[in-house]
């Protein structure tokens, strides 16, 4: 006779029989959930559903509204992609996870598409996920991996194995088809919620979601052709140098070039904010005022210095403001829905008195700017600002591509930069490397180096300013004049070497320790890259130190 054991669920507490899965106890609480339950927090570990209790547990269900289970419904509906191409077009063939776009995954196929095949695909899909198939988890040893992925003419994913130094690794079968995936899984087809395909061009197509932002619907697509366009143009240059993906990368490493490659890289990077400054140098009798945006760790300080530094190359004078320094008086700082002070919001600016002085300087007046005391949460009015013929504003700020900024000076007066670490590097042709993951290992580095910040504090800020970002920047990125791209492609490992350590510091019982484990099994597929051979102006100097612009 089995034993009974006791669970807590909402905080109510239950018995079960010992060895009871997961699922099965989700069944009982399905009634409680929009959404299918996709994984669960057990004793505050992730666990798929196919986990047996067999101890008294804290149990807390999580479906796509959450961000771990948001990851598992993209992982699950990935793998089904994958399988129904195989299904419908062979063995060989392939689909490539590119690169998030517009609050979905950009996806190339190693075969020409047309909107009728898409629709081919999209249909199979939903078959799969009608059949309810089994998405069984395996172990097994890494060698044996290798082999398999070697038979299946995929050397990419058994490169990937060659770098794991476990001794077994978790694949994933649907069907009679076995893959591997950093993120964890749903046990099952049926379990995956609403999708949708839209075909791009006879290259690839975009598979979109629900998201944790958006979880009621499927967001409608919006083409942006700045970031698409500079994704592509680092995809096409790392085709050129063979660069792809991890496995690549780690090749580089291993065999000793990667000073080599860094320093294409760096020169590449200063060769495009040498050519954006051109620009405006050869537009400087109509362009009076460059603006800056992009999302958390993008780059932008070491970017707005660089330009203004090949600025003053070409004769120009460039005077540097941030839309910071306009914040409102502490006191009348606008409130969220929690009623917790909302220093991202655009009325968090005092955007009447910005506008009003950006006028009175192109009129060619004499205005005193103010400086944000964040100590005192008030503005002081000190420096004087007043424009000569060579001179040219430069202002840095989340809100500088909102076309109410500044909506009282033209167009023409106007050059807006929008820059992103836009990661074209991925692990191998069915995980890729999130942007948005890219940023976070860089602001983890930074908050510790600089501000002194733990790792627990970066990652519970992370989630609002993420929701920032997906309301006051993203939706205007099509405002840009340029769109850049900081993200290296040699980053994560050197960002490994500084991340690594700190992430280890997360205790298991932190509500965190999920999200720091995570990050380290990602990194893991990268061998460490040292800084010596980076330069003192690049990008990556402003999170890991040493750079001239900074320290």
């Amino acid at each position: 006779m089995l034993k009974n054991i006791e669970i807590t669920i909402n905080k109510q507490r239950y018995q079960i029989s010992c060895g009871v899965t997961l699922e099965e106890i989700a069944s009982q609480f399905q009634k409680n959930y929009k959404y299918p339950i996709l994984i669960a927090r057990v004793n505050n570990n992730l666990k798929e559903l196919s986990f047996p209790i067999t101890a008294p547990s804290n149990i807390e269900f999580l479906d796509l509204t959450s961000r771990e289970g948001s990851r598992c419904h993209i992982s699950g509906l990935t793998y089904v992609l994958i399988y129904a191409i195989k299904k419908l077009y062979g063995k060989n063939a392939n689909a490539i996870i590119q690169h998030s776009l517009d609050r979905g995954i950009y996806i190339e196929t190693n075969f020409k598409l047309t909107e009728g095949k898409v629709t081919a695909i999209k249909q199979e899909m939903q078959s799969i996920i009608a059949s309810d198939i089994p998405i069984t988890k395996m172990t097994i040893d890494r060698m044996e991996a290798i082999d398999y992925f070697e038979k299946m003419n995929d050397p990419v994913k058994a490169g990937v194995m060659k770098y794991n130094t476990n001794s077994y690794v978790t694949l994933y079968r649907l069907g009679n088809y076995y893959n591997y995936f950093y993120n964890l899984m749903p046990n099952s087809t049926g379990r995956l919620a609403a999708f949708d395909l839209t075909y791009i061009n006879d290259d690839g197509f975009l598979l979109q979601f629900p998201t944790v932002y958006v979880p009621d619907e499927i967001p409608k697509y919006i083409p942006r052709p700045g970031v698409f366009g500079v994704f592509k143009e680092h995809h096409e240059w790392g085709k050129i140098i063979h660069i792809e993906n991890s496995v690549d990368l780690n090749r580089i490493v291993s065999s000793g070039k990667i000073s080599d490659l860094i320093r294409i890289d760096e020169t590449l990077q200063s060769n495009r904010l040498l050519n954006v400054a051109k620009e405006i140098n050869n537009r400087k009798k109509s362009i009076r005022i460059v603006l800056i945006a992009g999302p958390s760790s993008s780059g932008k300080t070491t970017t707005s210095r660089k330009v203004c530094m090949y600025l003053q190359s070409f004769g120009l004078n460039p005077k540097v403001l941030s839309m910071d320094d306009y914040f409102v008086e502490r006191e009348d700082t606008p409130l969220d829905k929690n009623g917790v002070p909302d220093y991202e919001c655009l009325e968090a600016l005092d955007l009447k008195l910005f506008n009003s002085q950006m006028e009175s300087i192109l009129k060619g007046e004499e205005v005193v700017i103010p400086t944000f005391n964040f100590a005192l949460g008030t503005k002081e009015f000190k420096n004087k600002l007043k424009l000569e013929d060579e001179d040219i504003i430069v202002i840095e700020g989340i809100h500088a591509l909102n076309p109410k900024i500044l909506s009282n000076i033209p167009r023409e007066k106007k050059y807006k930069i929008y820059i992103s670490a836009l990661t074209e590097l991925n692990m191998d042709d069915h995980n890729r490397v999130s942007t948005t993951d890219n940023r976070l290992l860089r602001r983890i580095i930074r908050d510790n180096r600089t501000r002194g910040y733990n790792v627990e504090h970066t990652l519970k800020t992370w989630v609002s300013v993420r929701r920032g970002e997906e309301t006051h920047i993203f939706p205007y990125q099509d405002e840009a004049d340029c769109t850049l791209n900081s993200a290296l492609i040699y980053e994560i490992g050197v960002l490994k070497t500084y991340v690594e350590p700190l992430l280890y510091s997360v205790p298991f019982e932190s509500p965190y320790y999920e999200e720091a484990k995570r990050l380290i099994n990602f990194l893991r597929l990268f061998l460490p890259i040292p800084a010596d051979d980076i330069p003192s102006d690049s990008v990556l100097r402003e999170f890991i130190g040493n750079g001239c612009f900074h320290d």
